[in-house]
């Protein structure tokens, strides 16, 4: 026998957040970082390299190469998506602008899901809040419009978030499919049609996305779950739920076994000291913040639930993705990009403790991310009006010494936005102290507020800066002034993004050093010149320079000029 939920709230504490205001923040949030900028280092360049090779017929859609070396992240679906836009859109806009526009649709979906996925779940009879004795308690609609309004808030607001899901990656379309997918088997039974082709959608499209395993987990576990939930009424659809994910299950293994999709990826015990544990804990609370300690606060709140006979799904569902997601986090490299797919989950359980929330915890979170935010915008402005200026002194020499070479540029345009933003943000928190402060979404709106102002201002005052050290344009640019316009050059030792970088910003004929054809530039990356013996004639090639990245010494490449014909 279920205990009673540990909601108790009434009608007046689920006003409705206007959908007007709540789409106008997601796009908000979603488009800087997506526009405006050049592809940045390492995921991101390689993917846009291979999706213009593939768009400009360079390379076999099935078998993308660039140089001779395949994709490092698994999954040909984010790239044919990326290429197709670039040939859609490339001809009158950047490529790599174009290149963004299905990933910003798929930031959408992944917004859109998890606010359904959690209106869902909190439409199950179990997450309802309790029955006062003469009314008056919060209807099923409204309530689960609440929680749904307070999870997408929780998610926008998770650090992580930000630049990962601004990159145009596998990991972006990973997240969309797996919120698409959450959706699906939270809805399953509550609806028919839409969730079970979202089920399968975004099963399918995680498979194609580089992670069959975490798909076919995910169906598994959600069938497994739905056979084991408490039955809502007389009209239990459980049987037929259960079908739809097995199937759509079924399909996923048919479709990685077909296409030859599934890679061991997972690191064996006897592997695991190649993982820095305390980075790992560190990731885990910086990168899910401020959902983690949300949802620990669930799992106390609503442990009566959890420990039960049957399954209550609306705590069950997102546990299990979450508990996937984060032992492929424990158990993959890279672990960032892993743990991306847990937080439409997470926010999802953050969302749960809200209407359980004492007055006092919910002042502590108000006051500790207003501080924290306002904080992070400060800086951001005092570091820009630095660089505009030269004062105060101390933040414009560390520009200078992060990256030297770098000149400020004022754009009008831009200071407006970013001013806007911030005079949001005030009015923001003003609104906050003052009006619907028993509203149970209340606790998310500073965090998420906060977290979209501070990647606003990155994006806009920021930009050029990030741009520069973040980038490979200056590298391009410095090597395109001495080489000129060749017919073309030839590399050893440059990794995916940095031909990818040379082809697209310099244009240049990037070929292999065991290519046929005598370039007359070479260009080697730093990490091999050590092994440059038996590959580079000393006759026939001169260091030239050494071209410098100023943010990674990393990056530096050297560029040598043929001497011999």
């Amino acid at each position: 026998m279920n205990k009673p939920t540990p909601a108790i709230v009434a009608q007046g504490a689920v006003q409705r957040l206007p959908r007007a205001a709540l789409l106008l923040f997601c796009i908000a949030y979603a488009l800087p970082g997506l526009i405006g900028r050049a592809p940045w280092k390492s995921a991101d360049m390689a993917s846009f390299g291979y999706m213009l090779e593939m768009a400009r017929g360079q390379t076999p859609w099935t078998d993308p190469m660039l140089l001779g070396l395949r994709p490092e992240a698994d999954g040909l679906l984010p790239y044919w998506l990326g290429a197709l836009a670039i040939q859609g859109f490339g001809g009158w806009m950047d490529p790599a602008a174009a290149a963004r526009l299905p990933f910003f649709v798929l930031l959408g979906m992944a917004m859109v899901a998890a606010w359904y996925a959690a209106y869902f779940l909190a439409r199950k009879p179990q997450a309802q809040p309790v029955a006062f004795a003469f009314g008056g308690e919060a209807r099923p609609s409204d309530y689960a419009r609440a929680i749904a309004d307070g999870g997408l808030l929780a998610l926008i607001a998770c650090l992580g978030l930000a630049q990962l899901g601004h990159e145009i990656t596998t990991s972006v379309a990973q997240l969309c499919f797996a919120a698409v997918a959450f959706y699906g088997v939270a809805a399953i039974g509550q609806r028919r049609g839409l969730p079970e082709v979202a089920t399968l959608l975004g099963l399918c499209g995680l498979a194609l996305s580089g992670a069959p395993s975490l798909a076919a987990l995910f169906g598994l576990g959600s069938a497994l779950l739905h056979v084991l939930a408490v039955r809502d009424d007389a009209t239990d659809n459980r049987w037929r739920a259960v079908a739809a994910i097995a199937v759509a299950t079924l399909a996923v293994i048919a479709v990685a076994t077909a296409l030859d999709l599934w890679r061991w990826r997972v690191l064996l015990p006897q592997d695991a000291g190649s993982k820095d544990w305390r980075t790992l804990g560190r990731l885990l609370v910086w990168f899910t913040w401020p959902a983690w300690p949300l949802v620990l606060w669930t799992l106390w709140r609503w442990r009566f639930q959890i420990f039960t006979r049957s399954v209550n799904l609306h705590l069950a569902l997102p546990l299990w993705f979450a508990a996937v997601t984060l032992t492929a986090t424990l158990t993959t490299k890279p672990a960032d990009r892993a743990l991306l797919l847990a937080l439409p989950a997470l926010a999802t359980l953050a969302a749960f403790a809200l209407p359980t929330l004492q007055r006092s915890v919910a002042a502590l979170i108000d006051w500790f991310t207003l501080l924290f935010f306002t904080g992070c915008g400060v800086v951001i402005w005092v570091v820009w009006i630095a660089m505009q200026t030269g004062f105060p002194k101390q933040p414009a020499a560390n520009v200078l010494r992060q990256a030297p070479g770098f000149e400020a540029v004022f754009s009008l345009p831009v200071f407006l936005v970013a001013l806007a933003a911030t005079l949001v943000w005030g009015w923001l928190v003003h609104w906050r102290v003052g009006r619907h402060r028993a509203a149970i979404w209340k606790s998310m709106v500073l965090p998420a507020g906060g977290a979209a102002l501070c990647w606003v201002l990155l994006m806009t005052l920021w930009m050029p800066l990030l741009d520069f050290v973040r980038s490979y344009t200056v590298v391009v640019r410095n090597v395109s002034t001495v080489v000129g316009t060749p017919e073309c050059i030839q590399e050893i030792g440059l990794s995916r993004e940095q031909i990818a970088a040379f082809q697209y910003h310099g244009g240049f004929k990037i070929l292999s050093n065991s290519h046929q054809a005598r370039c007359p530039w070479l260009l080697v990356s730093a990490d091999t010149r050590l092994g440059l013996q038996g590959q580079v004639n000393n006759n026939q090639w001169q260091l030239q320079a050494t071209v410098r990245r100023p943010s990674d010494k990393a990056d530096d490449v050297l560029l040598l000029r043929r001497t011999s014909p």
